[in-house]
């Protein structure tokens, strides 16, 4: 009995609980490479390797992943909801979504984004000949100016330029567009009503879990697990900028570049209008969440050991201006994530990424840069490769900042007046 006892106190040490959180971070590692190279599979091993490493070292999970906190479990249980959604086993992967919700129950939103978008996939694949047909509209269209242009080429070179840089050249190209893409929205619609039985029986496993969610939710009286009266639901839509400009950040090969920067500009200017038109919508909608939405929550002003107070006070709180001058910066990193992700992924994709990202960091009242972590490992995820010497230069990064995080955790402890014990920083 007393040796049943030993052992159970063991098991329950600080340093058996912390090293859960070591393993857990292993098998994000090893979910992330499979789920890289089940959507890219021509990167190849190495590269995948690279990625997962690159990942396991982002700072704020590498951080998290010698604690006892919840994040590093939450993001396991996630990739390997993903991994299995996208696998087709929607069984075993609703059944790694409600671990998710068991470590955050915003985990649900991402259960959603999942099961939403395979459910797309799964559609277009009882529909390959229609697939065929729309994925090549525009590949269609363009190769028909060119062999059109080969058949007139010395005729009628310099009317094709022209052509192609006159102003109603771009409206055409903005209008066929906005076509296609409300084409693609109602075509989908159209595919999921008429194969809505089969979606139904085939994702019915999602369909359980968000029927024990909802159950769970009356239950409890609210989302929230704990203290409920320190996580109210907020209209925190500041949240929602700090993301673009942390990811951003801390994925600057991608977007803080001449060839990124240039490339947006180039965006903007097949249409000026309609980026006028845009820049002026976010800039707008950003100065209405910096100034009404921003919201401060106690924990943030009064828990010195996190740097995230340390950012509030010296940097967007400095003084009355500064939260105003990072509007440039929220929305250069978002218009740089969309950017990309639209090469690679399809408007109603991007979309609903962004809207899950919303739902998930909007109503969060504390700034946290752990909340970030799911959506970002999304983004490396879906990211255009880039070689490896801007890999390495990341990754130098990432042990910089990795190795500055633990000598502060370590070696720089403080004591408070009004609370007994020794506090450290943290994220």
């Amino acid at each position: 009995m007393f040796r049943v006892a030993d052992t159970f106190d063991v098991l329950c040490s600080t340093a058996a609980l912390r090293s859960t959180n070591v393993i857990m971070a292993m098998v994000c590692a090893v979910l992330f490479h499979d789920l890289l190279l089940c959507i890219r599979p021509g990167i190849g091993e190495r590269k995948a390797t690279t990625y997962a490493i690159l990942v396991a070292l982002y700072p704020v999970h590498w951080f998290f992943s010698f604690l006892y906190y919840t994040d590093v479990a939450s993001l396991a249980a996630v990739l390997a909801m993903y991994l299995f959604c996208l696998k087709k086993k929607f069984w075993i992967s609703a059944m790694f979504g409600s671990f998710s919700i068991l470590f955050r129950q915003t985990n649900v939103i991402w259960i959603i984004f999942f099961a939403a978008n395979e459910s797309i996939s799964y559609i277009q694949d009882l529909y390959p000949k229609d697939n065929v047909s729309h994925e090549n509209i525009e590949a269609t269209h363009q190769s028909n100016k060119v062999v059109s242009g080969r058949d007139t080429k010395t005729v009628a070179q310099g009317l094709r330029r022209r052509r192609i840089n006159s102003p109603i050249s771009k409206n055409v190209v903005v209008s066929e567009s906005s076509k296609l893409y409300n084409n693609e929205v109602w075509d989908i619609c159209l595919k999921l009503w008429n194969s809505k039985c089969e979606v139904l029986i085939a994702f019915a496993p999602f369909a359980f879990v968000m029927v024990a969610f909802v159950a769970f939710i009356i239950w409890n009286g609210s989302i929230v697990l704990g203290a409920k009266e320190a996580h109210v639901v907020s209209p925190h839509f500041a949240q929602f900028l700090y993301f673009g400009l942390v990811s951003a950040a801390a994925l600057l090969p991608w977007h803080f570049t001449p060839s990124q920067i240039l490339d947006l500009f180039h965006l903007s200017g097949k249409n000026k209008t309609c980026s006028f038109l845009a820049i002026l919508m976010g800039l707008g909608l950003s100065f209405i969440a910096v100034h009404f939405f921003s919201i401060a929550h106690p924990y943030l002003l009064a828990d010195n050991r996190h740097y995230t107070f340390y950012i509030w006070r010296k940097v967007i709180q400095v003084n009355w201006m500064m939260k105003y001058m990072l509007i440039p910066l929220y929305l250069y990193s978002w218009f740089s994530i969309i950017n990309i992700l639209g090469k690679s992924q399809t408007r109603v994709w991007v979309l609903s990424f962004v809207l899950s990202v919303a739902l998930v960091l909007v109503p969060a009242p504390l700034i946290e840069f752990r909340y970030y972590t799911i959506p970002f490992v999304i983004l490396v995820l879906h990211f255009p490769v880039i070689d490896n010497g801007k890999l390495l230069a990341l990754g130098l990064l990432y042990v910089a900042a990795d190795l500055f995080i633990l000598v502060m955790f370590l070696f720089r402890p403080f004591h408070r007046e009004h609370e007994p014990g020794t506090q450290r920083f943290m994220w």
